[in-house]
């Protein structure tokens, strides 16, 4: 564009250089054709140059809203980022308060599981040793009892033995007076 100027104001200066002076006295005035053709060039000059200068403008003018428009959708991307980090922030929040609840009940179950493991366990501990007392005392119970009557059997088989040899030692003696 402004090699064109320079081109448009190159010419205009030819054609003004080429251009007769006008005399200093014009008696009468004289239409000169290439006066007005020149006059018609530097009107269409002027207006190709304030053309430029509106695009110029124009182009400034949509530079500014594209940077506007930029400007614009870098913030509204900053803050959607932004939401969407509290928002990834509040679900992990949610979920390790999810899963610190989740392992709290699973503990305390577990506590409570194993808490009933073991007073069952204590429980059939406690039934098996009161059972096997009860076997104990009751295998004592008759082991005394078979003692008792073993040592009863042997004390009377004795008694009788000893009544007998009593007996039998009496009724000899007579016998044996006799033989005196």
């Amino acid at each position: 564009m402004v090699n064109q100027k320079e081109k448009s104001e190159e010419e205009v200066k030819q054609v003004e250089e080429r251009a007769p002076e006008p005399e200093s006295k014009a008696p009468e005035q004289v239409k000169d054709p290439l006066a007005e053709l020149l006059n018609r060039a530097q009107s269409a000059y002027a207006a190709y140059i304030d053309a430029q200068k509106e695009v110029a403008k124009g182009y400034k003018e949509q530079q500014q809203q594209l940077e506007q428009a930029y400007k614009k959708a870098e913030k509204e991307a900053n803050d959607a980022h932004e939401q969407a980090i509290q928002e990834a922030e509040r679900v992990r929040e949610k979920a390790e308060q999810k899963a610190q609840t989740a392992y709290e009940r699973t503990r305390e179950r577990a506590l409570e599981l194993y808490q009933e493991s073991l007073n069952q366990a204590s429980e059939v501990r406690r039934k098996a040793v009161e059972q096997a007392m009860q076997e104990y005392e009751e295998s004592i119970k008759q082991a005394t009892l078979a003692r008792k009557e073993a040592i009863d059997k042997a004390w009377k088989l004795t008694k009788e033995s000893g009544e007998q040899a009593w007996s039998i030692f009496q009724a000899e003696q007579p016998i044996q007076e006799g033989m005196k």
